[in-house]
């Protein structure tokens, strides 16, 4: 199709020759126009739809597609090779000389390097061809996000092209034809400083000093009242420059000449935080360094690198140099045209200038070798990018920005930047919207910039809508941005734009690094282990997807949690971007695989883990397999639970979000032997409550029951024995009805635990006989030996005569059974039993032998208990040195669990033990120690009787809790 052009500056069109092709109907034009957008790739069938239909298409959009890109193919008589049919998609060939766009662009390249030759006359011609190729706002009419991306690139490039021309315009001494173009301009885009600058600069020299006075101060009242900003130092520079007269105003170029080297952009006036990596930036510029600054996308990269080099500038006597190297474009520039405009920047000419991309780097070091320049390099895409732009070493310092860490790059060093402190986000945010705003409303300003993840874009954003919105108070602002679905739609200003912004770093990255990145965005704000990545996707662990999530600096690592994982988390706005992007592309159908697998991902490991955390209590059943099996494995179990805490809360959330209401309670179940261990109290309690909702929507009475159980155990343990009672109730029911004798015989155990703490010791009996029977009946020998241990104890606190013979039957059950775990419990029952028959070496060789199952065992908290309750009897006995032994070793286990109470009470007999062995001194220390911890738990009356030392020994708050063990224990 040689005879074709397509013109996108304006309305989508063709032309053959100098006519116009007539395509067909809107519909026709519009795929069309989405075939351009992404001219010489292939544009997926739902992208064209998209665009086609603005989001609502007819059910029949597949067949119009098809029909409509026939009818393209026809009107424009294209043949399978120009437009082609690949999978679901298209493919439009256009060479470079067929699109305006493109045309546009070799233009203004074209222009640059006329005018670093010296030919203005030649680089103002190329320029007004660029200008004249524009018909109105790029791919009018197509409403995409890529489009509008698109068309903002265009546009911005089309402002730029309009201020090279009238600085050319200046340069050749025609100020009069620059005034008419720069006025327009000036109003059309009010906030371009370099617009204003030009206009200045073209009225003083027309003789009109006091209008070009009056546009400074027209842009000055502008930038206070609206962005509640100064005009930038261009702008401030020309006003003091034509206040004074000064003659460089009237510099005109000739043939050959041109300006010195300084092509480092305008400082940023309201540069806030970043205090630390400024600082390190500047001391690796003073030793001429090669610096990379890298971060994620809106962190304020090239806005550092602009504050550092004009602080340092002075320190260049040669100039400065700087090139936009398009990083996050869709065709990154290409090295041997940028190191042809640097050369021209130093003086070469066309005529002279080298055509490999070798020579030209030859020449360009070369060039350098003498000099002192500062040179910036802005948004690489890679090290390879790079390297041949890069000066000799010795006189010249470069920095260069860029979303991938170029680890490549030999010799470089890198600066890393993350978002601001809350305290400079807050003073960013004071300098843009206005001080005295923020100091009237700090709440809202503080709940801004934490919306705004801290983000320094973000930040700007929020500060300019603020400024562009006086009547707006800032809670306005934050309740818009309060709501996370459309967050970033408000984030949005002029050409600022976050969504924009990030979309550029996702530009480079492969469809399944995206992917992951955008399924990312579903599992919350919790940081998460690298292991998610291989369900999430639905294969293996995905270490290469990750690794580049983390080069682009989309996804941050963390830290490693005390399992030895390394955690990685999206920044807010990210995760926010990436559930968007999430939403947008893939069906629900496939999301919720997704995150389906990550739960049953989750519930495997913890399942793991449970089953190494209590082995003899907890085995694989036989011929289970999990939903799905992660590429990883639980070592230390402890460890694995201490460090997936949260995110095990945010997986039962998931699931009752995403309506798994049996992964939902099978998790919550999973974790209770951890939550028990570590006396997670509030945890255990929540995560129960949100599966127990999910189970009784979705009408899962096992998994109601299972949970129900569960909650029973917490109300015991939290005293609240008639919410106990209610709940245990309710889940011996639901194990009746579905004739679960197992589930009813463990449910009736725990009911009797209720009743036996309340002192209803008649009932408690006959209750934990019933469960017996079940228990017997299902066959769990496990919790068969339990619950005669707990018909003993009844019995001894009801003076029966055989409450001996039915902890001895326990503990023989146990023995057989090889449980050892269960052993060493039932023998710290059995002590006392045989404490309140006064038969003390017993008790005592009991709690020995307990204490060395648990010790062989690892279970360090329940042997913290058996040396509590040790402690206590040499206590008793006035046994000091073996009391403050058994004692101190359990208040350090208590204290490393987080358990203050129990810790409390240790510190508490040793005190009075102490005391009454007359060391006034430890007893004094001691108690003291116990009067803190019972105050900071809020409990007064214990830290009152302590303080007051009126109480005996009691021990109670430990032995309560030994004698409400969960039945599965």
């Amino acid at each position: 199709m040689p005879d074709l052009r397509f013109g996108v500056l304006g309305p989508v069109v063709v032309w053959r020759g100098v006519d116009t092709v007539e395509i067909g109907s809107d519909k026709c034009l519009r795929v069309l126009g989405v075939l351009l957008l992404h001219a010489n790739q292939r544009v997926d069938r739902q992208r064209i739809i998209e665009g086609a239909w603005d989001g609502n298409p007819p059910r029949s959009a597949v067949n119009l597609v098809q029909k409509y890109v026939g009818d393209v193919r026809r009107s424009l008589q294209l043949d399978r090779g120009s437009l082609q049919t690949i999978g679901t998609g298209y493919l439009l060939r256009v060479a470079p000389d067929q699109l305006d766009s493109d045309q546009f662009a070799s233009r203004l390249v074209r222009a640059r390097e006329t005018k670093s030759g010296g030919d203005l006359t030649a680089a103002r011609q190329h320029l007004a061809e660029a200008v004249k190729l524009w018909r109105g706002p790029a791919f009018s009419g197509i409403d995409t996000p890529a489009a509008t991306t698109e068309r903002a690139r265009l546009a911005e490039y089309r402002c730029g092209a309009l201020e090279d021309l009238s600085e050319l315009d200046l340069l050749r001494g025609e100020h009069a034809l620059a005034v008419p173009e720069l006025t327009r301009l000036a109003e059309e885009h009010p906030y371009r400083e370099r617009a204003r600058e030009l206009l200045m600069i073209a009225l003083y020299r027309s003789g009109r000093q006091g209008d070009a006075l009056a546009v400074f101060h027209d842009v000055q009242r502008l930038l206070a009242d609206e962005l509640g900003a100064d005009p930038g130092p261009g702008l401030r520079r020309v006003h003091a420059q034509i206040l004074r007269a000064d003659p460089a105003l009237d510099w005109v170029a000739t043939a050959g000449q041109q300006r010195p080297i300084a092509q480092l952009p305008a400082d940023i006036p309201d540069f806030t935080g970043h205090v630390e990596p400024l600082g390190e930036l500047l001391e690796l510029l003073v030793e001429r360094q090669v610096v990379v600054i890298v971060g994620a996308p809106g962190t304020g990269k090239s806005t550092l690198a602009v504050r550092a080099l004009h602080q340092v500038r002075d320190d260049y006597p040669d100039g400065q140099l700087h090139l936009d190297l398009a990083g996050t474009s869709e065709v990154p520039r290409d090295p041997a045209q940028m190191l042809a405009e640097l050369l021209r920047a130093l003086g070469v000419t066309d005529a002279v200038m080298p055509a490999g991309l070798h020579e030209r780097a030859a020449l360009y070091r070369s060039r350098l070798a003498d000099r002192r320049l500062l040179v910036l390099l802005d948004d690489a895409a890679c090290a390879q990018q790079v390297r041949p732009l890069l000066p000799p070493s010795g006189g010249c310092a470069v920095v260069i920005t860029s979303r991938h860490r170029l680890a490549d790059l030999a010799g470089a060093e890198h600066v890393e930047l993350d978002v601001l402190s809350p305290r400079d986000a807050r003073d960013l945010l004071a300098r843009i919207a206005g001080a005295e705003r923020v100091e009237r409303e700090p709440g809202a300003a503080d709940a801004i910039v934490e919306l705004c993840g801290y983000l320094p874009l973000a930040i700007r954003i929020a500060g300019a809508k603020l400024a562009g919105r006086r009547g707006w108070t800032l809670r306005v602002l934050r309740d818009r941005l309060a709501d996370e679905s459309r967050r970033l739609r408000e984030l949005r200003v002029g050409d600022l734009d976050v969504r924009a912004n990030f979309d550029l770093s996702l530009r480079q990255l492969p469809e399944e690094t995206v992917r992951a990145f955008r399924l990312l965005g579903l599992l919350g704000a919790e940081t998460l282990p690298a292991w998610v990545i291989g369900p999430l996707l639905g294969g293996q662990v995905g270490h290469d997807v990750l690794d580049a999530l983390v080069d682009a600096y989309l996804v941050r690592l963390v830290t490693t949690d005390s399992a030895g994982q390394p955690r990685y988390r999206l920044h807010d706005l990210l995760r926010a971007y990436a559930t968007e992007g999430a939403s947008g592309n893939y069906p629900v159908a496939e999301r919720r695989a997704a995150v389906e697998r990550v739960i049953s991902a989750w519930l495997a490991l913890a399942e793991q883990a449970r089953e190494l955390l209590y082995p003899s209590l907890f085995r694989p059943t036989p011929g289970r397999s999990p939903r799905w099996s992660p590429d990883h494995r639980v070592v230390d179990p402890l460890a694995w639970f201490d460090a997936e805490r949260g995110t095990l809360l945010r997986a039962i959330e998931l699931a009752t979000e995403w309506g798994f209401a049996e992964l939902a309670w099978e998790l919550a179940v999973a974790a209770v032997p951890y939550y028990d261990h570590r006396s997670l109290y509030q945890d255990w309690n929540h995560s129960h409550r949100l599966a127990l909702a999910a189970a009784t929507a979705a009408g899962d009475t096992h998994g109601e029951a299972a949970l129900l159980q569960g909650l029973g155990q917490v109300h015991i343990y939290l005293d609240e024995v008639d919410e106990a009672r209610q709940d245990l109730r309710r889940c011996v029911e639901l194990y009746r009805a579905t004739g679960d004798r197992r589930g009813e015989g463990l449910a009736l155990a725990s009911l009797g635990t209720v009743h036996r703490v309340r002192g209803e010791l008649d009932a408690a009996l006959a209750i934990d006989k019933e469960a017996l029977a079940h228990l017997v009946a299902a066959g769990h020998r496990q919790a068969e030996a339990q619950i005669r241990t707990a018909i003993g104890i009844i019995g001894f606190d009801r003076g029966s005569d055989d409450a001996g013979l039915w902890i001895e039957d326990g503990l023989r059950i146990a023995r057989h059974l090889g449980d050892r775990h269960r052993q060493a419990v039932i023998l710290r029952t059995l002590s006392r039993y045989h404490l309140g028959i006064g038969d003390t070496p017993a008790a005592l060789r009991d709690l020995t032998e307990a204490l060395t199952i648990f010790n062989e065992i690892s279970d360090e908290r329940c042997g913290a208990y058996t040396d509590q309750r040790l402690g206590t009897i040499y206590a008793e006995l006035g046994d000091r040195s073996r009391a403050e032994s058994a004692l101190q070793r359990a208040a350090l286990v208590f204290r490393l669990n987080g358990d203050r109470s129990n810790e409390a009470a240790c510190w508490q007999q040793l005190g009075e033990l102490e005391s009454e062995l007359g060391d006034a001194a430890a007893a004094q220390r001691h108690l003291g120690s116990a009067v803190e911890l019972w105050r900071a738990i809020d409990l007064p009356e214990r830290a009152d009787a302590v303080q007051a030392a009126l109480d005996a020994v009691t021990g109670s708050q430990s032995r309560r809790r030994a004698n409400r063990d969960p039945i599965w224990r």
